[in-house]
């Protein structure tokens, strides 16, 4: 009973934390499915990487909130924020993820487990032979608890997105991916600097402090 009493109380902690985050907040208010919006939002706005007219990948988009924040990206700027979210696109966006999506107009979405090989063709289907502008991926397994483990299924997840980003980036184009410092980490910053021309870590203000997760960025292939 003891622990079932600690486990509520730190539900309940978690639910009061979350209620009262400003982000979560600004997510309401704003339309976003979720407040990782802002993450993308904060490093988009730091090294300017989306423009209208891009193709671009939402890896692990599920809800959503990337996908929207790209779509307002993409609308016409006299449809303003409120507007963004219906009507004309300009640009394209694939997403993909193992869990269900929302629908989003305009934006393509492909259900299914990256790893797959069937899944996979779908992407590049989607693709149609058109090179990609910008890769972002949200993606992150299911944590077993068993640090080994999980950063091997982080690390995996990681890998697959600088496959993709590759094969199928421009060679000025860009990649953000999800990581957690830990066991790993500077492996995959080796990976990145190994891939990419120039590449920075960045911790967005919205995410929480008591993360570990950081983002990312690869910037021009140095073999495309």
């Amino acid at each position: 009973m003891k622990t079932q009493t600690k486990s509520k109380k730190l539900n309940k902690a978690w639910l009061n934390n979350h209620v009262s985050d400003p982000y979560v907040q600004q997510a309401q208010k704003d339309g976003y499915r979720s407040r990782a919006a802002y993450k993308l939002k904060e490093i988009d706005e730091e090294l300017k990487l989306i423009r209208p007219g891009q193709v671009v990948v939402d890896l692990g988009a599920t809800p959503g909130a990337w996908s929207q924040y790209l779509r307002r990206k993409f609308a016409p700027k006299e449809a303003g924020q409120g507007g963004a979210a219906v009507g004309q696109l300009n640009g394209s966006i694939i997403a993909l993820d193992l869990l269900e999506f929302e629908p989003i107009e305009g934006v393509h979405f492909i259900q299914g487990d990256f790893h797959d090989e069937a899944v996979y063709a779908q992407l590049e289907a989607a693709l149609a032979g058109r090179p990609v502008d910008v890769v972002v991926s949200d993606m992150a397994p299911n944590l077993s608890g068993i640090a080994s483990t999980d950063a091997a299924r982080i690390s995996g997840l990681v890998e697959l997105a600088v496959d993709f980003a590759g094969q199928h980036l421009k060679p000025d184009g860009a990649l953000v991916a999800k990581v957690f410092h830990g066991s790993g980490y500077n492996e995959l910053v080796q990976l990145f600097r190994e891939r990419f021309k120039t590449v920075k870590t960045v911790k967005p203000k919205a995410s929480r402090i008591r993360s570990s997760e950081t983002f990312l960025v690869g910037l021009g292939l140095k073999h495309p």
